[in-house]
This record gives C-alpha cells, structure tokens and sequence, in this order.
C-alpha cells in the first residue's frame, strides 16, 4: 500500500544574520517568496537580541545592529508575521518546503527563532539545500556547488545583494531552473 502524502509548496528563503551560529549571534533579516509565484514574497528586519557581531558578516550585509535595534520587529512578532505569511500562501492541504542555497545555514537560524519564540516551526524538521540538490542530479562532486559555479549557469552574470528578499528570489529562479532541468521536473 502506497503512503498518501501531501503536496509541497517550495519557499526559497535566505536570512542575513550578525555570525555563524544562532546561539551566540542575531537573525537580522529574512526574505522569502513561494518559487512558484515569486511575486509572493515576504521580507522582515529583526531588533538582534544581543550586540554580538562578526564584522564581516555586517559588512556583506551592510546592515547596522544599532539601527535595527531601533526600527527592527521583535523577534516574536517577526516569527509570527513569517508563520502568518506561510500559512496563507500555502494551499491547505500542502506542506511548506524551505529552499535555500547553503540550507543547512539559513535553517539553523530560522528553525532557532520559530522554535525560540513561537515554540514550533512551520517548515517541520527539513528543509532542501539547492547545493545538495544540483550535486545529485548534476551529478558534480561538492567543490564544484559553489556559487561561483552555479549561478553563470542559471543567473548569468547577476551578482547576489546579500538582501534577504533578493537573495531569496534569485534562489527561486535557480532552482525553478534547475528542478526543470532535472529528471524530476523534466
């Protein structure tokens, strides 16, 4: 007997954060969009929860901890507002899949955070990497899922912003392409 599941709606998300780990840095912004309607999207600057920063992590960003402890959104009224948009731009019945390039990256933080203040998180205990995705059905070896590599051959000569919302719909429209191209979508 074949298991019944449901349908998944992919969310390509990407966050900007203050370091590497959620434990001792901030999640300062989040973007995302449904990559397939990238015109839903969502975007969210976080108040950090401490002034613990790598400078380069802020300098890639060109975020400022002072100002978005000024104008970001508490941390559990942005969680909330990104539970909110999932839940109506997920059809009933579907799942939401995070996508990310690096997810394993971007997860940690966003599972951390619904987690930390709303005690669950929508996407469940998965989320799908690009990187790993293009490895298997590209069939390269690791080094070669870089962005470096990738993003020619699906974005052309597009830089990446390091803005949460940019970065999350460029990565929807790689992996739109990529998944078209893979002998799952094709």
């Amino acid at each position: 007997m074949e298991a019944v599941t449901n349908p998944l709606t992919f969310i390509s998300v990407d966050v900007e954060t203050a370091g590497p780990s959620p434990s001792e840095y901030s999640l300062l912004t989040i973007g995302a969009c449904v990559v397939d309607k990238p015109q839903s999207t969502f975007y969210v600057e976080l108040k950090p929860v401490n002034n613990n920063a790598v400078p380069e992590a802020l300098a890639i960003s060109r975020l400022s901890l002072s100002r978005l402890a000024e104008r970001g959104l508490e941390p559990g009224e942005a969680m909330a507002r990104f539970e909110s948009w999932l839940k109506a731009e997920v059809p009933p019945g579907n799942l939401p899949l995070m996508v990310a390039f690096n997810a394993p990256f971007d997860w940690m933080f966003v599972s951390d955070y619904f987690h930390r203040y709303l005690g669950r998180n929508p996407f469940g205990h998965t989320a799908l990497d690009i990187k790993s995705f293009y490895m298997g059905f590209a069939h390269v070896e690791w080094q070669e899922t870089t962005m470096k590599h990738v993003k020619p051959r699906y974005l052309g000569d597009r830089q990446f912003t390091h803005h949460a919302l940019r970065d999350a719909l460029d990565q929807a429209e790689i992996f739109q392409k990529m998944y078209a191209e893979s002998p799952r979508g094709g």
